[in-house]
């Protein structure tokens, strides 16, 4: 879910052309996530296959890759490793969330509206272990490469782009800033119209891109302020203090410096201790990361990726083959050596 700072910062909206033989390390938690809430039929259900497993996770990954391959995009898909400790509470509560979400889209679907059905069953989503591994399954087959990141997948791809190795990591989720991410794309794995929420009509979707060092200088702050101010809104890893958004946390850590200065000028209830500012700092300043990885586009397996789909998953092969085309440019970012 991330921190909610989104509206203090400035996008540019940019194109796939924009984005040409460039490396973009997707967080791909985020995305299969998205994948499974969006591909839905219209009463909400899931994307299912005969045997009565979900699939939307594996259709949403086989055609936006192969939207970015015909691109000349070169993505790299990074995974989750072991969440903190400190994301227990976050990650209980979003169980919860879930459970209820499920009634309420149980309720809905007797009700017969649809409308709310389909809306609540976009919260009950869950990625399992068995389906990570069938993305890196099919991943594997399409010829694109990986990596296992030891705990936060944004951070491994944040890692990558500070490095050097990357253009930018592409998520929908801004605490990718927070981890010091320089270049933020969202949107790029999204279909190219999305439904207005709570209306019958859609609106175009593109690519925005984030540069985090010109929106910090026009903030007035500090990689480390911007981590201050969202322990003060709230993060995965702890609780924010009440009454605290995005601007006023902006307002505060401007005047006062530091997340510590703010609390001992303010009236705050069950603030963080300094202990748990020094670990949530860590947590995005000091990410763990790995250098054990390799980037290499190894070209398509055809014949693999029609077992996975169409032996494993039942898809048509007929709705799979024109999706296979797209891949031809996977020979160009084999050859391709330029990041930027």
């Amino acid at each position: 879910m991330g921190v909610k700072i989104g509206e203090l910062f400035k996008e540019e909206k940019i194109s796939f052309e924009d984005l040409r033989d460039r490396v973009v390390v997707i967080d791909a938690y985020n995305v299969l996530h998205q994948f499974l809430a969006s591909i839905r039929q219209r009463d909400g259900t899931p994307l299912k296959n005969s045997k009565g497993e979900i699939t939307s996770h594996i259709s949403g990954l086989f055609q936006r890759t192969a939207n970015l391959v015909e691109a000349r995009i070169r993505p790299v898909y990074s995974f989750d490793g072991i969440p903190h400790p400190l994301k227990a509470k976050t990650l209980e509560e979003r169980h919860k969330r879930k459970e209820q979400a499920e009634k309420e889209y149980l309720k809905a679907l007797e009700e017969g509206d649809l409308k709310t059905a389909r809306l609540k069953a976009q919260q009950t989503s869950r990625l399992t272990d068995k389906m990570v591994q069938q993305s890196k399954d099919l991943l594997d087959a399409l010829g694109i490469p990986w990596i296992q990141a030891p705990m936060e997948g944004e951070a491994q791809a944040s890692y990558m782009v500070k490095k050097g190795d990357a253009y930018a990591v592409g998520s929908q989720d801004y605490d990718c800033l927070l981890i010091g991410a320089p270049i933020l794309v969202r949107n790029l794995t999204s279909q190219d119209k999305r439904k207005l929420p709570g209306k019958e009509a859609y609106s175009n979707v593109y690519p925005k891109q984030i540069m985090l060092k010109t929106n910090l200088k026009n903030l007035g702050i500090t990689h480390k302020q911007l981590v201050d101010m969202a322990i003060l809104i709230g993060t995965d890893f702890n609780d924010g203090i009440l009454g605290i958004g995005p601007k006023k946390s902006l307002q505060l850590i401007k005047k006062n410096g530091n997340v510590e200065n703010v609390l001992a000028a303010i009236d705050a209830k069950n603030p963080p201790t300094y202990d748990e500012i020094k670990e949530i700092r860590k947590i995005f300043l000091e990410p763990k990361i790995t250098d054990e990885y390799t980037l290499q586009w190894s070209g398509i397996d055809n014949e693999k990726v029609l077992k996975i789909l169409c032996d494993q998953h039942h898809f048509k092969k007929e709705r799979v083959e024109p999706t296979l085309t797209k891949f031809a440019n996977i020979n160009h970012l084999i050859k391709q050596k330029t990041l930027f």
